[in-house]
């Protein structure tokens, strides 16, 4: 096994080398502030990659969230349904606005939102006339919730989705991209993301005008007047024309990163092959994710490890790994919040428990890539 002089990194961004250009662009125009012909470029380059007609590139993931659900009117007092097994900043939008979590399991084919879980929590939020103003469904680590079942429950109750697509850039399901099936799609393109701008985010919706209305929003919410005119709470979230230059190159090299994800897993699920205490994150027939992060579960009865010991004996070899992500339902901020689990029972949780995320970066080599196997191996047998 090649031991290796430096830490191999879980994901880290990766420059096309045609970055400079485009912010050479903004200084050549001296618009370095937000908004200019970078983000009316990059904006158009996301709408143009997932088949729709708009975008609003925004500073961030989570910003991206909050606008979002502005734009389906959630108020404080309101109920959001989201999934449990995500980061924190697919929730925080709802706190800011006052809004009540109620948090949906995850269900093993997929990692992501449990159908039956959500039909469950939908059952009883009718009986207590407490049904939510949106659900929120998080594409965990690239791949792609059972879309056709958690759309027909929110069909059925008249409640839009908000597609959390912030790590699943790329990634589709029966064919369309992810963020464009619920009402309201957001991207992430923080700096260790499928690509990057360094920070920020996107919104795409169904309806064009939600994008207008975003924009407008995030501009301060400014009127058209001579003069300052504001009727309404507005925020400060366009992106820097400069940073738009990033995703503009970015972008055109996004069809590799993606290639080169995939690549990486398959080349992780080969090499595990042999090894019957991993098992690696699943995908659904009728989808095809993206594999940001190539993430596995194991036997932690047979290994005799939980994953943070893991996680310490890799560390210790030069190699990154992650924890997978700790369940929201588990944390102290929403320790009176309430959980729907699924029929196999408090899966995210089971999730957490059992695995790790491997280094995913698209620079890593084959020879890198094959030492982290071998480590992995020697670390749980």
């Amino acid at each position: 096994m090649l031991k290796t002089n430096k830490m191999i990194p879980l994901a880290v961004p990766h420059m096309s080398g045609r970055e400079e250009i485009y912010i050479q662009k903004a200084f050549q125009e001296n618009w370095v502030a937000p908004l200019g012909s970078n983000v009316d470029a990059f904006e158009a380059s996301i709408a143009s990659f997932n088949q729709v007609s708009d975008a609003a590139a925004v500073s961030s993931g989570t910003a991206a969230i909050h606008l979002a659900l502005e734009l389906l009117n959630i108020q404080a007092g309101d109920f959001v349904f989201c999934s449990t097994f995500t980061f924190v900043a697919s929730i925080n939008p709802a706190l800011y606005l006052g809004a009540k979590p109620v948090f949906i399991d995850s269900e093993e084919d997929t990692w992501c939102m449990s159908p039956f879980a959500l039909k469950n929590a939908l059952e009883v939020a009718k009986k207590n006339n407490q049904l939510p103003k949106a659900i929120i469904v998080v594409h965990i680590y690239g791949q792609s919730a059972k879309m056709d079942e958690i759309m027909s429950l929110a069909d059925e109750y008249g409640i839009p989705v908000v597609e959390d697509a912030a790590e699943a850039l790329g990634s589709v399901y029966r064919g369309a991209p992810l963020g464009t099936l619920g009402d309201v799609g957001i991207f992430s393109f923080n700096g260790n993301k499928i690509i990057t701008t360094s920070g920020g985010g996107a919104l795409i919706a169904k309806n064009p005008e939600k994008i207008v209305k975003a924009r407008f929003l995030a501009s301060q919410s400014k009127e058209k007047a001579p003069y300052y005119l504001h009727h309404q709470v507005g925020y400060n979230y366009r992106l820097s024309n400069v940073l738009a230059g990033i995703g503009i190159a970015q972008m055109e090299v996004l069809k590799a990163r993606i290639a080169r994800k995939q690549e990486i897993f398959e080349n992780y699920q080969q090499g595990f092959a042999d090894v019957a205490n991993v098992t690696m994150m699943p995908e659904l027939e009728e989808a095809r994710g993206n594999r940001w992060l190539s993430t596995f579960t194991f036997d932690v009865s047979k290994s005799g490890k939980t994953p943070e010991e893991v996680l310490e004996l890799l560390k210790s070899l030069g190699i990154d790994s992650r924890l997978l992500w700790k369940p929201m339902h588990q944390q102290p901020l929403f320790q009176d919040a309430l959980f729907y689990e699924d029929v196999a029972g408090d899966v995210a949780t089971k999730l957490y428990n059992s695995g790790l995320c491997l280094p995913s970066s698209t620079q890593m080599t084959q020879q890198e890539q094959e030492y982290v196997m071998d480590s992995v191996k020697m670390a749980l047998t």
